[in-house]
């Protein structure tokens, strides 16, 4: 991004009004902050909007450890992967199933009923079963090919596009693992 932003005013202003390039991320992130949908919200901590580009800033810049602490004092990193028993078929069908029912809900509350809703929903369950039986358990990887596969439909009339659908779908697989 830096590297964009570089090229923009590099091209735009002098060179003595021009922002060194090691200043341009905290420049941005000192710009208004970027709001998130309110069903998103509940994911955060905090009601008001989150500066999603100071937050890219911030871990773009190098860490200074305080020599004193150990690496055990920081908290481990979470692993979103799929429980095992989720991957045998009856179960893959059974989350797909779940997944397509909440999908298709949760497109239709955020946004509008729509028949692309439906196609949408259709095409993540499937591509949510494929990944079972194929014993992916990465969410990571089940994102990538869900938006991959979601590509295949047509948003020209919709008010999302593949992968905000993938994401919202990865959400939603992952509240369900966090609840069983």
């Amino acid at each position: 991004m830096a590297s964009l932003v570089s090229r923009l005013t590099s091209a735009a202003l002098p060179s003595c009004y021009r922002p060194r390039s090691d200043d341009l991320l905290p420049a941005i992130a000192a710009a208004a902050p970027i709001a998130c949908p309110a069903s998103s919200r509940s994911r955060f901590t905090s009601k008001r909007p989150v500066n999603l580009i100071a937050s890219v800033a911030n871990r773009s810049r190098p860490r200074v450890r305080n020599p004193k602490s150990s690496e055990d004092d920081e908290a481990p990193v979470q692993e979103l992967r799929i429980p095992d028993h989720w991957l045998h078929p009856p179960k893959a069908l059974e989350e797909s199933e779940w997944l397509r029912v909440s999908l298709h809900k949760w497109l239709d509350d955020e946004y509008c009923p729509e028949e692309t809703n439906v196609e949408i929903s259709k095409v993540a369950a499937s591509s949510y079963y494929s990944s079972l039986l194929e014993k992916r358990t990465d969410l990571g990887d089940i994102l990538l090919n869900m938006a991959r596969e979601l590509e295949s439909i047509s948003y020209q009339e919709s008010f999302h596009g593949a992968f905000s659908s993938a994401n919202a779908a990865i959400d939603l697989i992952c509240r369900r693992i966090e609840q069983s």
